[in-house]
């Protein structure tokens, strides 16, 4: 009888070290340090991006906060991760990003907490959205700031863009309508 305890208790270990994450189950912090879980994003369609306030793409804001505005109310929703992985763009603490984004670009989607989008410190998101075996479809290097990973309505990686890729591009506009 131990023997068999010990086997089921050896396969559901084992089981439950290779079970996959999905998109909803992270639970993350957000620019004001409270918990943010994407399991409240289920049934909408999510653009995550790596942002950066000192970066030529930094302009992006503004057509970033325009597609949230007119797409909110269809269950479109934009995720923006802070990142100081690429020439030290992104330098301020949580609080000056916030002041940033709100000052300048009157920004109102959701913005995280700061964190590392590659390398050895790289956020349990990034991995997901850059490594194939965790999100099923592709791998991806986070190239530079405003890169963009969409995810479908069941939380499922569709594409990503690059970060020279405007946010109104006509694919981003023809998925989020679609």
């Amino acid at each position: 009888m131990k023997k068999i305890i010990m086997m089921v208790i050896s396969i559901a270990f084992a089981m439950s070290l290779s079970a996959q994450t999905g998109f909803y189950d992270f639970v993350v912090k957000d620019i004001d340090g409270k918990e943010f879980s994407f399991s409240s994003l289920k049934g909408k369609k999510v653009m995550v991006v790596n942002v950066a306030s000192k970066c030529g793409f930094t302009p992006q804001y503004e057509a970033l906060e325009a597609l949230y505005k007119k797409y909110q109310s269809k269950g479109f929703v934009i995720v923006a991760f802070p990142a100081n992985n690429f020439l030290k763009q992104e330098p301020g603490t949580d609080a000056e990003i916030k002041e940033f984004c709100t000052l300048n670009y009157g920004v109102t989607f959701p913005v995280m907490s700061k964190i590392s989008v590659k390398g050895d410190e790289i956020h349990p998101v990034y991995q997901w959205l850059t490594e194939k075996a965790k999100n099923g479809i592709e791998d991806s290097n986070v190239k530079w700031n405003f890169q963009k990973y969409l995810i479908d309505e069941a939380g499922n990686l569709v594409k990503f863009f690059s970060p020279s890729t405007h946010p109104d591009d006509k694919e981003i506009i023809n998925w989020i309508e679609s």
